[in-house]
């Protein structure tokens, strides 16, 4: 039934949305594992839009946030206003009072505001002035960015980045998705209306069923020896790209491959994780979290160049030993 369901969102955002199957996979996937996504890709390819559509089809408040260097903290989270009639302190909530929030071009706002949504990302509550108020459940950011070779942005802190369980590089479309893309937006009669599809019970739902999907410990052994590569390479053979990695991912990152690939496996109409589910989105999960350091980037090096590595020389049946 939530199979059916799923695929029905999948068919509305796409009257939207040509191609970027992989950017609708991932969204649904943070949606459906409570965690947050990050999107990176040059301006103009549908990144907002897609974000937007997908929150029309969802039974979920929605609130779009545009980053500015002009930003404020207080334009995130809201403040303390004084009521003059009734001579005391009342507080505005701000737009992250929402369920989805759509932070957009994220990195052209300075740290002051990217650390005012750490809270919020990790402990789901903000605070204003002394006072703690919870947020809505489910509760999820999607951003997007711009490289940040772009001019006018800044790198997002590491903590920040960290607290999202991916991030997707969106590419260019293909030739058929492009003519597909230049034929609708073309036609300034087009048009097409979006029907609400998902509730939050069935978000809610959804969620139980991922979490009771097996994940079997050969396979839980095979992500922990991914992420122990990334801060022990040269264990791992990995001995020429052991140069150029200044830190490995952080713990969150074996929480959130375990989370994924069940998430995948359940989309997929499966009870049970393949090997094939944790290789296909291991690089979303883990390319932000590992650290480069500049002989990387003098190099050339990506941490995508880096991941395809690991999964190529990391074996699934390594034995392991926890301590």
């Amino acid at each position: 039934m939530h199979q059916e369901k799923i695929a029905e969102v999948i068919q509305e955002v796409k009257k939207v949305v040509v191609g970027q199957d992989k950017m609708i996979n991932r969204l649904l996937i943070g949606l459906f594992t409570n965690g947050h996504i990050l999107l990176e890709g040059v301006p103009g390819l549908a990144k907002t839009l897609t974000v937007n559509t997908l929150a029309k089809v969802l039974h979920l408040n929605f609130n779009r946030i545009q980053f500015t260097p002009d930003l404020l903290p207080s334009d995130l989270i809201g403040t303390m206003i004084y009521n003059q009639q009734k001579s005391n302190f009342e507080v505005k909530k701000g737009p992250i009072f929402s369920n989805v929030i759509l932070a957009d071009e994220v990195n052209r706002s300075p740290a002051k505001v990217q650390s005012a949504l750490l809270e919020a990302m990790q402990e789901k509550q903000v605070t204003i002035g002394e006072t703690t108020y919870p947020l809505d459940r489910p509760f999820l950011v999607l951003a997007t960015q711009n490289p940040v070779d772009q001019e006018g942005t800044y790198p997002l802190p590491e903590a920040q980045v960290d607290r999202f369980m991916m991030k997707v590089h969106i590419d260019y479309p293909s030739k058929s998705d492009e003519m597909e893309v230049m034929r609708r937006m073309s036609n300034m009669q087009y048009s097409a209306d979006v029907k609400p599809i998902l509730s939050k019970q069935d978000i809610f739902d959804i969620r139980d069923q991922i979490n009771a999907v097996t994940l079997a410990e050969p396979l839980e052994h095979y992500i922990i020896e991914l992420v122990f590569a990334t801060r022990f390479p040269a264990d791992y053979g990995l001995k020429e790209e052991a140069k150029y990695i200044l830190f490995g991912v952080s713990p969150r990152a074996s929480i959130n491959l375990n989370l994924a690939a069940k998430a995948i496996a359940f989309m997929d109409g499966r009870d049970y994780v393949l090997p094939e589910d944790i290789k296909e989105i291991a690089e979303d999960v883990l390319n932000h979290r590992i650290l480069l350091n500049y002989e990387a980037e003098a190099d050339q090096v990506s941490t995508r160049d880096l991941v395809k590595t690991l999964l190529e020389k990391v074996p699934i049946n390594k034995s392991v030993t926890l301590k």
